[in-house]
């Protein structure tokens, strides 16, 4: 299969991309920073005897998205599966996070998601198949006390997959919102908290991959997975 990761850098999105390249998919990977992984990209293509396609690209500017989606079918010719995870994090409460910071994630945690999606479907839509993975978040489900703009653009993400699944039904293309719980990525890092307390990335990588390849008769709308503890 043809495999796009957004967000492939690091945490899930780098674990994502490894799992799908032991099934011996090629991919087309991109972040703000892809350079920094070039070692590990050719150790996977030696490994794996795959091809691995990496671009530097900040898909928050809707423009650079529609580039990225161009590129990849010049390149690739069609698209199996997309994984939506380009995302970032910033704490914050609506009544006093810093001006401009909903803007701010609704740009890189919906917005990146929107214009490539647009730019890719249409071809999968002539074939009759293909898979998007959209990474939400238990903040999706869920509102708390600290979630501010980064909980709304979760939620509004969630919307988006929820809308695209009824579109995408009668064409063949399944969607599926993604709605992990706290997993060990940079957002994690530095955060006082007993070993294991939280899920490792490989975790919600290997429910990713296994769901892309069930039957084509057969599509997980959703997957809601936390810590055995429960939410931090």
């Amino acid at each position: 299969m043809n495999v796009i990761v957004t967000g492939a850098r690091q945490g899930i999105g780098k674990a994502v991309a490894e799992h799908f390249a032991e099934r011996g998919d090629d991919l087309f990977l991109c972040s703000r920073n892809m350079d920094s992984t070039q070692a590990w990209q050719q150790q996977l293509m030696k490994e794996f005897g795959i091809r691995v396609m990496s671009i530097n690209v900040d898909l928050s500017k809707p423009e650079n998205a529609i580039l990225f989606g161009k590129q990849v079918l010049d390149a690739m010719g069609s698209v199996d599966v997309l994984v939506n995870n380009a995302g970032v994090f910033q704490p914050g409460s609506v009544h006093n996070e810093p001006e401009g910071q909903l803007e701010k994630m609704l740009s890189v945690n919906l917005y990146s998601a929107y214009h490539l999606t647009r730019t890719l479907i249409p071809s999968m839509m002539q074939r009759k198949s293909g898979h998007i993975f959209n990474i939400c978040s238990i903040a999706a489900l869920k509102a708390y006390a600290a979630g501010g703009s980064y909980s709304i653009s979760k939620f509004a993400m969630h919307g988006f997959s929820q809308n695209l699944r009824e579109e995408m039904k009668m064409h063949g293309v399944k969607v599926t919102s993604v709605h992990p719980g706290a997993a060990m990525t940079d957002s994690w890092a530095g955060y006082p908290m007993e070993p294991n307390r939280i899920m490792e990335a490989d975790d919600i990588a290997k429910l990713i991959v296994n769901a892309a390849y069930l039957s084509t008769q057969a599509c997980v709308e959703e997957i809601v997975v936390r810590p055995q503890k429960g939410d931090l």
